[in-house]
């Protein structure tokens, strides 16, 4: 769970990466983007290994607190792309958004789920199916070039 991150989880020099601890007490470890290492690592300078990264307005570990820093770079974000102005960003949608990217970008579904931590792939298979975008993509990709067109195709005319 990311809301119980520490700075002792965080490997942000060479291969950056962060160990997550998930339901049921497992342990992933995923990449990090350079950049997202660059941010992370501006946000816990100065910080104890023990110290969790995320904190709440309290200074206290907090889901909430992912939350506030997620819609703070969102915020920061819409004035070089105003579309996100009026979009609701929260750390869902980033997860969501990341899963999808990386299926278009061809990862297995299979390192996508491990990446998510669903234990199950039906879970994982949800962003498959909702990306409208990669089902045209895989749709081009097929050749009906031999096939007789049909006759009296009325749905295309107006």
């Amino acid at each position: 769970m990311a809301a119980k991150l520490t700075v002792g989880n965080l490997q942000l020099c060479t291969s950056p990466s962060v160990r997550l601890h998930g339901k049921g007490n497992k342990v992933r470890i995923c990449p990090l983007w350079p950049t997202t290492a660059i941010s992370l690592a501006r946000l816990v300078t100065d910080r104890d290994r023990s110290d969790a990264v995320f904190l709440g307005r309290m200074n206290e570990p907090s889901r909430f607190g992912i939350h506030r820093v997620v819609t703070q770079y969102a915020a920061m974000a819409s004035k070089t792309v105003p579309t996100l102005a009026t979009k609701r960003v929260s750390p869902h949608t980033i997860r969501h958004t990341t899963a999808v990217h990386l299926l278009r970008a061809g990862v297995d579904i299979n390192t996508i789920r491990d990446w998510l931590g669903h234990v199950s792939l039906d879970t994982t298979h949800i962003y498959a199916e909702v990306d409208l975008e990669m089902k045209a993509k895989a749709l081009a990709k097929v050749d009906i070039s031999g096939l007789k067109e049909p006759h009296g195709n009325d749905l295309c005319r107006h």
